[in-house]
């Protein structure tokens, strides 16, 4: 392993719009007309103090204040945001020390990971559809043998892992990949039990969810998963970037563009809430999404999610069940060529997103922070940066994002995952040809 000794940057003028090159694809022509700001917008819940208390009922440090981290103008400024603090919050620097180990390198493209109870890793390679085991002493297994073909072209290929919640008992490991089929591919999710040893492998895999309808494009599938206590599993898609793909983000028909909700066999819970609605996929959550590569719990088992936008607008939601959030109806961004897409960042029946950047940091992997290494990073929201090329950090109060930081930032590393390992340090997984697992705790 190697150290490396990394001060506190705050960020420097964000570069780059997006995750991998993409088509354009020509407006969609849905639009609605701007709705005003939604009362229960206006910040503090009635009867708040305004000074919030943490966990254990001590007052917590003030509201930040300040400029925003640098960045360069937006790209649709006429676009204003739907109430304060949805956008550019005062910069917020951590206190802690940081030390970054090198705990391994030489994967291609890693994309998920997920921790073993003995601490040894997960993690997925993604253009060639291989998963292996990592040693904290940064030792590689063979590729696990077993796992089905993936289309590994663009942002396809093996993506996020999963140990299942019952793994001590089961052995059973979850993972998203671009599935190849017959007229184009699709996102599914397979389970499989892990046989470890000198050559591990998968054995009795199943395919417990397919993204449909089958479409031929290599971009957009999302692919994060989240279990939650209550032993449901979070799947974030994405809606295939092009417009064939992009006008079904709002259509319960399709899988495109949603965030389903399945149970660990690919059953559907029963209480999801277009299980009786006639011709809907019953296994979604929520609608309107663009492409969703960032998934988490907060401490209240509620779900949160980031997802990139086009040319601005990238979002922190916090999707609920049965509600639209948006695209292609109503966003914060604008096409690569500088096209429009929206006639207006707000619309009736539409959520707002909880936070937006413009331009983006073209997020991915993402965390929120439980442990006890980092006192003052309790429930905040880390999020891997890929055009950003940092940790970006965002501090929360009341459901609305208050202080920003985007670390690492002279690692100049695209960070594609982000997870909390079980002594409360973060692992992060950088997004290259020889990618790396780096592990981040106090110096």
């Amino acid at each position: 392993m190697r150290l490396l000794s990394i001060p506190l940057i705050v960020a420097t003028l964000l570069v780059g719009c997006r995750e991998d090159p993409e088509p354009t694809p020509p407006d969609s022509g849905a639009s609605l007309q701007d709705s005003g700001v939604p009362p229960q917008d206006s910040g503090v819940p009635e009867g708040d103090s305004g000074v919030p208390e943490d966990d254990a009922g001590v007052p917590e440090d003030p509201l930040p204040s300040g400029p925003p981290v640098p960045q360069g103008p937006p790209n649709v400024p006429e676009f204003k945001p739907a109430f304060p603090e949805q956008t550019r919050v005062p910069a917020i620097q951590t206190k802690t020390a940081l030390q970054v180990t090198e705990i391994a390198s030489g994967i291609r493209n890693p994309w998920g990971i997920a921790f073993l109870p003995d601490q040894r890793m997960l993690v997925t390679e993604k253009p060639t559809g291989s998963l292996y085991i990592v040693t904290q002493q940064g030792a590689k297994s063979p590729a696990v043998s077993g796992l089905p073909a993936v289309d590994g072209r663009d942002q396809g290929g093996l993506l996020d892992v999963e140990v299942g919640p019952d793994y001590a008992q089961s052995g059973l490991i979850y993972w998203t990949y671009s599935e190849p089929r017959q007229g184009g591919n699709g996102l599914a999710v397979a389970r499989a039990r892990l046989v470890d040893g000198a050559q591990p492998r998968v054995e009795n895999v199943q395919v417990i969810f397919r993204m449909m309808p089958t479409l031929e494009s290599t971009l957009h599938s999302g692919g994060r998963m989240v279990f939650t206590p209550d032993g449901k599993l979070f799947v974030t898609l994405g809606e295939r970037s092009i417009l064939a793909g992009r006008v079904q983000a709002q259509d319960v028909k399709s899988h495109f563009g949603k965030v389903v909700r399945i149970n660990p066999d690919g059953s559907v819970p029963q209480d999801n809430p277009y299980l009786n609605t006639p011709g809907a996929k019953p296994e979604i959550w929520s609608i309107g999404h663009r492409n969703v590569l960032s998934a988490a719990l907060d401490s209240q088992n509620r779900l949160w999610t980031v997802e990139m936008g086009p040319k601005g607008g990238d979002e922190v939601n916090r999707p609920e069940a049965g509600k639209d959030y948006g695209w292609p109806t109503i966003g914060y961004g604008e096409e690569y060529s500088g096209a429009p897409i929206h006639q207006s960042p707000q619309a009736p029946g539409m959520e707002q997103p909880v936070y937006y950047w413009d331009p983006v940091i073209a997020p991915s992997g993402m965390t929120i922070y439980s442990g006890t290494l980092f006192p003052e990073w309790r429930n905040n929201l880390f999020i891997g940066g890929l055009a950003a090329k940092a940790l970006v950090r965002l501090m929360v109060r009341n459901d609305r994002v208050v202080g920003e930081e985007h670390l690492l930032k002279n690692l100049d590393s695209r960070i594609r995952d982000v997870v909390q390992g079980p002594e409360g340090a973060l692992y992060l997984l950088t997004d290259a040809t020889n990618g790396k697992v780096l592990k981040v705790t106090p110096r």
